[in-house]
C-alpha cells in the first residue's frame, strides 16, 4: 500500500475517533470550534501551541482536557520571575547515604506540559524549554535524557499585561507551531457554560478516547497526507512573498515553511481528507506564520499587526487551479 492509500485508510479509520475528541473538547470549551481545531492541528502535526489570550477563557482547562482525552500524563508549571531552569527540567541531587548525585526529573518529563504565563519567567528560564521543544530531550551536566513520547507544550501568555513580563524572543516563538487565541464565548455559549457548571465540572466527565500510542500513530499518518506539487509551490510562494513584503523586516524562514506544510497536512487529516487543499494553507497562514515574522517600525506605528500583514500576503498570491 502506498503512502497516499495508507493515509486515506487512516483518515477513514480515525474519523470517528477525532469526532469524539472534538465533542469531548467542545463540551468543556463551549462555542470555540475554531480554537479546538487549531489545537488538534498542533497536536497531530507533532508541534507545540502558544495560546495568547486574557485570563479566564479556558486556556488551562483546554490543556487538562487534551491530556485526559488522550490518556496522557500532564504537568503544569506556573512561570514566575524567580523560576529557575532546574525547576522545569530537573537537577542533580545529592544522596547523603550513597555519597553520590542522582538526577531528579522535573515537570518537563510528561506528555502534556502547560507552561502557564510563560512570558513571566526570565529569558534564561524560558530557554530551558528550547531543547525539550525541538528535540524532545533535555541535557543536564552533559547527560541527555529522553522525554516521554508524545511530548507537547501548551504555553499561555496574556497579551495585555506587560508589567513584570519578558517577551518571548524570536528563537523561542519559532518553536511553537501555532499561536492562537480562544476569545470570549458568544452569549449563548456562555449561558450554556453557566448551567453546565451549576453542579458539576464538565472536566470531571471527560473520559479517555485514545491513548498516547494511538496519538503517535495518528501523527505518523498525518505525514502521509498528500500535498500535490501545485499546492506545495503555492505554499512556498506565500513564504517567499513574506520576504518581499514592505511591512515586514523579517520574513518566514525555511523552518516556518516546514511548519506550515506539516500543519496543512494535519488540518486536512482533521477534516477527514487524505490530501491538502489551498484552503488548508490559507486558513493556517496566520496562526502558523504570524509569530515568525517581524514588522517594520513603520508598520507597527501605523497599527498593523503580523496576522493582518500575512492575510494581505496570502490575498496577493495566486491560488492554483
Amino acid at each position: 500500500m502506498n503512502d497516499v492509500a495508507h493515509a486515506a485508510t487512516r483518515v477513514g479509520a480515525d474519523g470517528e475517533r477525532l469526532a469524539a475528541i472534538r465533542t469531548a473538547l467542545g463540551a468543556v470549551i463551549q462555542g470555540k470550534p475554531d480554537a479546538i481545531e487549531l489545537l488538534l492541528v498542533g497536536v497531530l502535526a507533532g508541534g507545540h501551541v502558544l495560546v495568547e489570550d486574557v485570563p479566564g477563557v479556558g486556556k488551562t482547562t483546554l490543556a487538562k482536557t487534551l491530556a485526559r482525552v488522550f490518556a496522557m500524563s500532564y504537568s503544569r508549571v506556573q512561570f514566575t520571575p524567580d523560576l529557575l531552569p532546574a525547576d522545569i527540567i530537573g537537577a542533580q541531587v545529592l544522596d547523603p547515604r550513597a555519597g553520590s548525585f542522582s538526577f531528579h526529573k522535573g515537570p518537563v518529563f510528561t506528555n502534556v506540559l502547560l507552561a502557564d504565563e510563560i512570558n513571566r519567567a526570565s529569558p534564561r528560564t524560558q530557554s530551558a524549554l528550547l531543547e525539550a521543544m525541538s528535540e524532545a530531550q533535555v541535557t543536564v551536566d552533559g547527560v541527555t535524557y529522553e522525554l516521554p513520547r508524545p511530548f507537547f507544550v501548551l504555553a499561555t501568555q496574556n497579551p495585555n499585561e506587560y508589567a513584570g513580563t519578558y517577551p518571548l524572543p524570536e528563537a523561542q516563538l519559532d518553536r511553537f507551531l501555532v499561536r492562537m487565541g480562544i476569545g470570549y464565548p458568544s452569549a449563548e455559549a456562555e449561558l450554556a457554560m453557566l448551567y453546565a457548571r451549576q453542579r458539576v465540572d464538565p472536566l470531571d466527565a471527560v473520559k479517555p478516547i485514545a491513548t498516547g500510542e494511538e496519538l503517535a500513530q495518528m501523527q505518523a499518518a498525518v505525514r502521509d497526507v498528500e500535498v500535490k506539487p501545485p499546492v506545495g509551490r503555492y505554499l512556498l510562494s506565500i513564504v517567499a512573498a513574506t520576504r518581499q513584503q514592505k511591512d515586514l523586516a523579517l520574513g518566514v524562514s525555511p523552518r516556518g515553511a516546514i511548519a506550515l506544510f506539516r500543519a496543512a497536512q494535519a488540518r486536512a487529516y482533521v477534516a477527514g481528507r487524505p490530501w491538502v487543499s489551498p484552503d488548508d494553507v490559507q486558513a493556517l497562514a496566520g496562526p502558523v506564520l504570524g509569530h515568525r515574522v517581524a514588522l517594520t517600525p513603520e508598520a507597527r506605528y501605523s497599527g498593523r499587526d503580523a496576522e493582518l500583514v500575512i492575510r494581505d500576503v496570502v490575498s496577493g498570491v495566486r491560488v492554483p487551479l
